[in-house]
């Protein structure tokens, strides 16, 4: 459940506010403006206005002088800027659900994977989707839901109850159910999963106590539930992304071939090592201001 601001300090209730009044501003000046212009825009924001003075961009240049320190300081600017700067096109984007599932309503979804995934669902059989912070996931949800899939997802409420208020619905407009995260919302993603649904989940999140893993050459807790998931309700176990093209506005709907079951830790791995690869290839396309590599002792 989201917090009641009620029940928040009065200080941090008023950042809470003040934040949520800037993001609001900005949303409403790129809403303002044709969506050709709008996802740029939004991404120049968060790029070379809010990253600088947030700590933004000094984390994500942190993260990838650990990851890839044969690359000069120059190097990782550049792909902080850029990663950046896809997480603000992906923001705006995903606030533009009609024009984003204009774009890709019948979008080519290639690789192995859909294949897998429509065999699946004319057996009744579900399907765990997962991904990662890259490029934009949503642009591939929102090319299924144009097909007919009923794809559902699980969310994290925000801290920021004012700013959560409206990212919720932003989810909910695509079509399929979305989920809390919490005892209520499990509940209903489970069932939704035993009845042969589709499900997406993220992974490349920092869970504390979660098992350690190797991401892209460092520990990191990695969350299993996935993997469990799938092999509870013997569900597919399918990796996909939304690679943005050059043009900033389109997207490469990739499904990879399923995961083989076998044991929840060494099929959290092979996720993470699919990712690691999409990001080796594309580093822009990550959300490298994620804390992904905290402590793991």
């Amino acid at each position: 459940m989201p917090q009641d601001p009620d029940t928040i300090q009065p200080q941090k209730r008023f950042e809470y506010y003040v934040v949520n009044l800037i993001a609001r501003a900005f949303i409403g000046t790129a809403f303002a403006m044709p969506y050709k212009w709008r996802v740029p825009f939004m991404g120049k924001v968060l790029s070379r206005f809010i990253a600088p003075v947030s700590g933004y961009m000094r984390r994500a240049e942190a993260n990838l002088a650990l990851i890839l320190p044969h690359l000069p300081h120059a190097e990782h600017r550049r792909i902080a800027h850029a990663s950046l700067d896809n997480a603000g096109r992906t923001l705006i984007e995903n606030y533009s659900t009609k024009h984003l599932m204009a774009r890709q309503n019948g979008a080519e979804i290639m690789g192995e994977g859909f294949d897998h995934l429509k065999q699946a669902v004319e057996r009744g059989q579900p399907v765990v989707l997962v991904t990662g912070h890259f490029g934009n996931y949503e642009a591939v949800r929102a090319t299924l839901v144009s097909r007919g899939y009923d794809v559902g997802g699980l969310y994290r409420d925000m801290a920021n109850p004012y700013f959560n208020a409206h990212y919720v619905r932003t989810m909910q407009a695509f079509g399929g159910p979305v989920f809390p995260k919490g005892r209520k919302g499990t509940a209903g993603f489970v069932r939704h999963l035993k009845a042969g649904g589709q499900l997406v989940l993220l992974f490349d999140q920092h869970v504390h106590g979660a098992p350690v893993l190797d991401f892209m050459g460092h520990p990191a807790h990695t969350a299993i539930s996935a993997a469990e998931l799938a092999l509870r309700y013997n569900a597919l176990l399918i990796p996909f992304y939304g690679l943005r093209r050059k043009d900033g506005l389109s997207f490469d709907c990739v499904m990879e071939a399923p995961i083989a079951h076998s044991d929840p830790m060494a099929m959290t791995q092979a996720m993470n090592d699919s990712l690691s690869a999409r990001v080796r290839a594309n580093p822009e396309q990550w959300l490298w201001v994620a804390r992904r590599w905290r402590a793991t002792w």
